[in-house]
């Protein structure tokens, strides 16, 4: 772990790196052990006496465990000599029946709720942010693009609500993935039960709020794992989704939203005018280590027999990882969105580049309607739209109004419907009503 420091460092956010430390990863194997002697109390089998000097005394010392661990080169076992140096006799009801995977696995899955519950709240933040810009931004008119090129118009607001779509697409996709990683097992080596009762299991993750796995063998299987890498790699492919439209958006030649740029701040060391969407970079930076994981995660998935722990040495590393890279790339996305910076002025000024050429398919249709057909039409509307496009100073509505193929069938009222952006938003209600904008 010490290898990842300056990551944990630099984006964990204070919650999210107590979830992941070392200090609450053996909190998680302590809570697990106390829960599974418990169990055997309640069933009979840990005098009540042996439970209360361990719920009282049970205790550890990260130094101390890696001190031992040095010697017996093993965790699990340190992890055990150092809590029994603190409760005494009352130690040989720990860990009965039970194999290091039971503690693990199990001591993992509360890690891992904890961090979906923290990822949640992240998320929810984040759609509450959108869904306000969205309703501040319902009617703004901005031109829509595909290939990158001007479409047709829409509203800012219907961008938005695209992303709060999105986003409360992996809301749900979260709130699945608690359920699916709430899962311990303490079945023993093999997971066969053999020197435990499965009582203990189902007692025991009923204390910890856990439910027991369904066939673990000595592991609990990691396809539940890689389902969690990868879900919050497709919730951080979302984020950047939505970065690099801001980035686009932010160029200097479109310059329709910007991020916020705080006194003082400076973009660069060379160029005083700079104004750089630095965090919505940094987003689409993470973006790319969340998704470096996914193969590890699938790798994992494929263990010898039983289990190895050739997916031991990974998880140290990718779990952590991603869980606080993902956090902490909600946070700035909310940052963003919140302190977004949006143009109307320059969204109108695009958008009616060239005299209105996004238009092109609102004439088209007119004059098919006035009798003309869509062959004809759609030359005579494409030539107009050429030639105010490779013109610098081209106007698509001057060259309709100048040629006689339209003149002859569209009024000058009809053809200045044709440039109205009423009918890009007449049927938006629907989709204002699915997402509450």
């Amino acid at each position: 772990m010490q290898l990842r420091r300056p990551l944990i460092e630099r984006y964990t956010l204070p919650e999210m790196g107590a979830v992941w430390n070392e200090q609450a990863k053996f909190q998680s194997w302590l809570d697990v052990e106390i829960a599974a002697t418990e169990a055997n109390c309640r069933l009979g089998r840990v005098p009540e006496e042996a439970l209360n000097t361990i719920k009282s005394k049970a205790s550890f010392s990260v130094e101390r465990i890696l001190e031992i661990e040095a010697d017996v080169r093993h965790d699990v076992i340190a992890f055990l000599t150092n809590v029994n140096e603190h409760v005494g006799d009352a130690g040989r009801h720990i860990h009965v029946g039970m194999t290091s995977s039971d503690v693990l696995d199990t001591g993992l899955a509360l890690q891992l709720k904890r961090s979906v519950v923290l990822l949640r709240q992240e998320l929810d933040a984040l759609a509450d942010a959108i869904r306000n810009l969205a309703r501040e931004h319902k009617s703004t008119d901005m031109i829509g693009r595909s290939h990158a090129i001007h479409g047709e118009p829409i509203t800012f607001g219907f961008k938005l609500a695209g992303w709060l779509a999105e986003t409360e697409r992996n809301r749900s996709r979260l709130e699945r993935l608690e359920n699916d990683v709430s899962v311990g097992q303490i079945s023993g080596a093999m997971g066969t039960y053999a020197n435990t009762d499965p009582q203990v299991e189902r007692l025991t993750c009923e204390i910890l709020g856990l439910t027991p796995d369904t066939a673990s063998t000595q592991v609990i299987s990691r396809d539940r794992h890689a389902d969690y890498v990868q879900t919050l790699a497709l919730v951080g492919a979302s984020l950047e989704r939505f970065s690099t439209e801001i980035r686009n958006l932010q160029r200097t030649d479109v310059l329709e939203v910007e991020e916020s740029f705080a006194k003082g701040q400076k973009g660069s060391s060379a160029m005083p005018h700079k104004r750089n969407p630095i965090r919505s970079e940094r987003i689409s930076g993470l973006a790319r280590v969340l998704r470096s994981y996914v193969i590890a995660a699938l790798e994992n998935v494929s263990l010898w027999h039983e289990r190895d722990i050739s997916h031991s040495s990974t998880e140290r590393m990718m779990l952590p990882d991603v869980s606080v890279t993902l956090h902490f790339m909600l946070r700035e996305m909310t940052i963003v969105i919140n302190g977004l910076g949006v143009y109307p002025e320059n969204m109108r000024r695009n958008m009616n580049t060239y005299g209105g050429v996004v238009f092109s398919q609102r004439v088209l249709l007119a004059l098919v309607a006035k009798g003309l057909s869509r062959e004809k039409a759609y030359r005579i509307v494409q030539k107009n739209a050429h030639d105010a496009w490779n013109t610098e100073a081209g106007n698509f509505r001057f060259n309709l109004e100048s040629d006689p193929d339209v003149t002859s069938s569209l009024s000058s009222q009809e053809l200045a419907e044709c440039f109205s952006t009423e009918v890009h938003q007449a049927n938006l209600d629907v989709i204002w009503k699915r997402l509450n904008i």
